[in-house]
């Protein structure tokens, strides 16, 4: 008589046990899949603050090389009573250099970067063997 009740609960825990693996199996799913999507929205988000700091980075560059020179003109617009012949010409230099900080900004960020030891296993072109 213990023998039909013992295969009876057997089938029993084998059930329990197969659906309880089934619900972690879902549960581990599902734990990936959120876990992947806060992954990918971290990195969204870290390559959205790079972003917005580089164009504050080049904004306030071009802004302070213009902003400079006008002030600069001004000021020995003023100093030597040529209204505005220095203002525009430095007007012009200010707005030349904040495009050239914005140019070696744009280049510093995507381009490779070349070290002074690039050829540190290399003989220069003076040294020769004796």
């Amino acid at each position: 008589m213990t023998k039909p009740d013992s295969e009876s609960e057997d089938r029993e825990m084998a059930a329990r046990l197969e659906k309880l693996s089934g619900a972690l199996e879902n549960a581990r799913q599902t734990a990936g899949a959120d876990k992947a999507r806060r992954d990918g929205a971290q990195a969204s988000a870290e390559g959205t603050g790079r972003a917005m700091s580089l164009a504050f980075r080049v904004m306030s560059e071009f802004v302070a090389g213009v902003v400079v020179g006008c002030l600069l003109g001004w000021q020995l617009d003023e100093w030597l009573s040529t209204t505005p012949l220095f203002l525009i010409v430095f007007l012009a230099l200010g707005t030349a250099a904040g495009f050239w900080n914005v140019y070696r900004l744009a280049m510093g960020s995507t381009g490779a970067k070349v070290s002074g030891s690039q050829n540190a296993g290399s003989q220069g072109p003076d040294s020769k063997d004796k």
